[in-house]
This record gives C-alpha cells, sequence and structure tokens, in this order.
C-alpha cells in the first residue's frame, strides 16, 4: 500500500472536477491530483453527444464532448495529473483518502484540501414503488442514453417515458432520429421538470404527447415488458379510477430526478441538507467539515453545465486559498428558504466576505409575473422581476458584499412574491 501526500485532491473529473482543478492549478497549487473511477475523464458529458452546451460560458453551441474536451484539454495544457479507472473508497474528515485502481492497487491519499465532485446517479425504479411485473426493457434514462450513443444499442423500439427531467426529454428525441416510435412522456407533476427548450425541440417538434399530472400505475409482462397503465392523479398525487390510457410498448424509460452522489460525503462526516441532498456549504462552497468543498450536481443538481463550471472554479480557487491561508473564521448568516423557493446554495454566508455571492435555488412550482426577494427580518435586499419561474431552471440572484455589512439578523430569507 501506498502513501501519498498533496496539495488538493479532486474526485471526479467530470465538468465539475475538471474545473476545480483547472482553478486551483491557475490560482497557485501545483501539487494536484484529479481522481476519475471511469477510463476517460469527461463525465456524463461524454454520453450527451447532442448539442445545446456552452452557450454562457463559451458563447457557442457544444456538443457534451466537445464541451468536455475543452476543460481535458486546458487540464493537460497546465500539467494536471488525472487518475482514470480509480475508486474512492473512503474519505476521512482528517483528509485522508483511500482509493484502489488495478495500475496502482490501494493507495492512501493525504491531502491539505479536498474538493469533492462525484456528481449525481439516477433515481431507480424501486424508489418510485411502481407496481407491476420485474420484467426486463424497464431503463433509467441516463442507461439508455450510454446504450445508445456510446455502444450502439438499442433499447427498444415502442417507447414510454416516466418523468420530464431533461434527460428524458433528450431521450425521446434521441430514440426517435434512431427509428422507435415514443408513444408519450409521462409526468407526475402538474409541470415540467426539464427545460422549456427541451419540451419543445425533443416533444413537440416530433409531436410526442406529454401527459402532465399523470403517472405510470402498472407494469405488464413476464420476460419482456409488453405495455403499460397511465393514470391521471389528483391534487394529491394519487391515481383516479377511470382515467387509464393502456400503451403497447416494449420499453419503459424512467426519468424522474437526480440524486447527488453523496456516500463519500457522509463518511467524511459533512452536514448533508434535505432540501438538496447534497452537502451544506457557505459562499466558498466549504463543506462543514473544514477543508472538504463541494460543487457541481454532488452538491445540488444543476439544469446547465455552464452553472456547474462557474460554481467550481468559485470552489477549486477556495480550496487554493484554504491550502495557503487555512479557513477564515467570522460570523455566519444563515440562508433560508421562503415561500416558493427550494434548495437555496449555499446555505450559509460569512458576513465578512469580499466577493458577490450567488444565491442559486429552482422555484417549487411555476410562477408568472412574480419576483425574487432577499430579505433579512423587515429589510429588503435585493428584488428580482422575471415574467416566470419554473422548476425545471435554476434561478438565480447575487448578493454584492456590502449587503451583507449591516443587515441587523443572523439569516436572510429568500423566497418569491407574486407581482
Amino acid at each position: 500500500m501506498n502513501d501519498r501526500f498533496v496539495d488538493i485532491l479532486i474526485i471526479g473529473a467530470g465538468p465539475a472536477g475538471l474545473a476545480a482543478a483547472i482553478s486551483a492549478k491557475e490560482n497557485g497549487i501545483d501539487s494536484l491530483l484529479v481522481l476519475e473511477r471511469e477510463k476517460d475523464a469527461g463525465g456524463i458529458l461524454r454520453q450527451c453527444i447532442h448539442n445545446g452546451f456552452g452557450l454562457h460560458r463559451f458563447k457557442e453551441e457544444l456538443t457534451g464532448p466537445e464541451y468536455a474536451q475543452r476543460d481535458i484539454d486546458k487540464a493537460a495544457e497546465l500539467g494536471i495529473e488525472i487518475e482514470c479507472s480509480t475508486t474512492v473508497l473512503s474519505v476521512s474528515p482528517d483528509h485522508t483518502v483511500t482509493c484502489v485502481s488495478s495500475s496502482r492497487g490501494l493507495q492512501v491519499i493525504h491531502a491539505k484540501a479536498i474538493v469533492l465532485a462525484m456528481g449525481c446517479r439516477e433515481r431507480p425504479r424501486g424508489a418510485l414503488c411502481t407496481p407491476g411485473t420485474r420484467c426486463a426493457g424497464i431503463y433509467s434514462a441516463g442507461t439508455a442514453q450510454r446504450f445508445v450513443n456510446l455502444e450502439g444499442l438499442m433499447p427498444g423500439k415502442r417507447v414510454v417515458i416516466l418523468g420530464s427531467g431533461d434527460i428524458g426529454l433528450i431521450m425521446a428525441r434521441r430514440m426517435t432520429l434512431q427509428g422507435a416510435k415514443v408513444l408519450a412522456c409521462v409526468e407526475l407533476m402538474p409541470y415540467s421538470s426539464g427545460l422549456n427548450r427541451n419540451i419543445v425541440q425533443c416533444l413537440q417538434d416530433y409531436d410526442i404527447p406529454l401527459y402532465l399530472s399523470h403517472t405510470v400505475t402498472d407494469i405488464r409482462g413476464r420476460e419482456r415488458l409488453e405495455g403499460v397503465t397511465v393514470s391521471e392523479v389528483d391534487e394529491k398525487r394519487n391515481p383516479i379510477p377511470g382515467t387509464e390510457i393502456e400503451f403497447d410498448c416494449d420499453t419503459l424509460l424512467l426519468s424522474c430526478g437526480l440524486i447527488p452522489e453523496n456516500e463519500l460525503s457522509l463518511g467524511a462526516g459533512v452536514e448533508i441538507s434535505p432540501a438538496t441532498s447534497g452537502a451544506v456549504v457557505n459562499e466558498s462552497f466549504e463543506t462543514s467539515v473544514p477543508g472538504i468543498f463541494a460543487c457541481g450536481n454532488v452538491l445540488h443538481v444543476h439544469d446547465l453545465v455552464d452553472h456547474v463550471s462557474n460554481e467550481s472554479f468559485k470552489a477549486g480557487a477556495a480550496a487554493a486559498a484554504y491550502v495557503r491561508n487555512g479557513t477564515r473564521r467570522g460570523s455566519v448568516i444563515a440562508v433560508r428558504d421562503g415561500e416558493g423557493v427550494r434548495g437555496t446554495v449555499p446555505q450559509q454566508i460569512r458576513s465578512d466576505t469580499d466577493q458577490p455571492v450567488d444565491l442559486m435555488f429552482r422555484p417549487s412550482a411555476v410562477f408568472r409575473n412574480s419576483s425574487v426577494v432577499v430579505e433579512s427580518g423587515a429589510q429588503e435586499l435585493i428584488r428580482k422581476k422575471a415574467m416566470i419561474f419554473t422548476p425545471g431552471e435554476m434561478a438565480l440572484v447575487t448578493l454584492r458584499p456590502e449587503m451583507l455589512k449591516n443587515i441587523g439578523s443572523d439569516s436572510i430569507t429568500v423566497r418569491i412574491e407574486r407581482n
């Protein structure tokens, strides 16, 4: 077993890990290591061959692999060491990481700072409690995407998609282009959880019906899926008798949400937010364990990879500052979710920060002609109007440092107010 020592260790070489590594390197950290369990860097972007990435960051439209390759090339140019095919077994609060690979065997790595960038995973069928047989032909949308885009395999020919997350919407189009018949996209909520542009480009452009306030209530088939029953649900999300629709299909794709990959975070003693299922962090993306940072989808599930990169650049710079100066001490302002707001990140802000703080969250429902209000007690810090807020798209408000200097409370609240 080999012991190694580095200044910063980054777990995950997807868009978050790569951006954090590039930022740490550009902020003066030379002793830097990135660990990745897949055989290649790039993360989930490797299988996202559709375009639409990079519009905010690069001001041009890229495919997922093109976006990832830019960061991979930049990391190589900076001489950043990335160890692929390496599985991290544990992370301890004292910054000791145990990992294993076929090339190096078992390693113990001691780091001054750690950046968690493990991404997220899809919610499986077992978490949905969908009744019916356990036959073949049921896949998560991401698994089907990997089959089609990376391995050249078709999951089936007649498809129903449960859930309207972005991956599910994109796979509706992809399966259609590959010759399958997508019969329907079924969404439990009265609104889609995906980006509006994906609803238009992936469903409406291909005449694929979207059933809102519906869910799958039965799965038929012994060896292979033969069909599903879809029912309308009431306001309490209970199926309404007599509304059943039968679909004869051989494939059911599940696009029912993403969950931050936080087993390593829990092992390190990191506090987890019940709202985001990711770590509780401050404005520097430092977790409750000093010197351990989190960014990207392991922190909270993003809508755009551009936001992941922007957040991770900040986390990498903060980790570099920690290596040089340690953790800053100061009074902490708690950030709370108000009406219409779910999962604001960061959850804490140090009052002596000298940098603008981006507050990101998802609306809890669809709000039209409304405003985001950030307030501390009776003191209004910022008000930002928008024509529409939807759960599928993240909202962002930026607090300037001077706003936080003289607030009369130890907390601020973010809420949506109807105009």
